[in-house]
């Protein structure tokens, strides 16, 4: 058993590892929201995110951030068993105050590996991708955080139910905000909303400039050498 927890860490210590976890994001991100939309169905959803951070906890390197990873991935687990449980408790607002932590703890692991050793290859690249799409996950939850407790937030062509089965409403309206699309069909209705969405939009044109400023100097002085 040991060592098979020793290989699955090794693993995702990897730089090959920023693929397999890519697939995933890609399926949060991108095919999630239409078989929410379709099915109307969120078991999926809750599974990916207890797997997501799970795996944050065989990422972190070092043992401060695989005890926080660890403290938080409870925290996460015992929220959703609270909320699924035939009980009258329900702590749906904490809850994504928690899965915000834990992807903002989940990037800041994902750019230690990331940028580790000052090495450049495909699988780095990958790794920045998957933060980006980190990024849109956070402004996503961020925005339905606002829903909940303003009781406004984003509006348009939709309609918010309040629950899971809004992933996909949240996660357009994040990734228009954060690629600097703009289609207008959705947009923020009060000041906390409107300014997350700036913020997003800001971090969407300066992270692939500073990141690929970043690698690119690694390359240089890695050809220096």
């Amino acid at each position: 058993m040991s060592n098979l927890l020793h290989k699955t860490k090794k693993y995702w210590e990897s730089d090959v590892s920023f693929i397999s976890l890519l697939v995933m994001l890609l399926i949060i991100v991108f095919i999630l929201p239409v078989i929410i939309d379709k099915w109307e169905n969120t078991f999926l959803l809750n599974f990916m995110f207890i797997a997501l951070f799970f795996i944050g906890t065989f990422s972190a390197r070092e043992k401060v951030f695989v005890i926080s990873s660890m403290i938080m991935l409870s925290l996460h687990l015992g929220l959703r068993i609270i909320r699924f449980a035939n009980n009258p408790y329900e702590f749906y607002d904490l809850e994504r105050v928690v899965i915000i932590l834990n992807l903002i703890h989940f990037m800041i692991i994902n750019l230690r590996l990331l940028f580790r050793d000052e090495e450049v290859n495909a699988y780095r690249i990958i790794g920045a991708v998957n933060v980006y799409l980190c990024m849109a996950l956070v402004g996503a939850f961020g925005m339905e955080l606002i829903q909940l407790y303003s009781g406004s937030s984003i509006e348009g062509n939709i309609q918010l139910s309040g629950a899971d089965q809004d992933f996909g409403d949240f996660m357009y309206f994040s990734l228009v905000s954060l690629s600097t699309v703009g289609f207008g069909d959705v947009h923020p209705v009060n000041t906390l909303a409107k300014m997350l969405s700036s913020f997003l939009s800001v971090v969407g044109i300066l992270y692939p400039a500073v990141v690929i400023a970043k690698l690119v100097s690694y390359a240089s002085k890695n050809q220096n050498n």
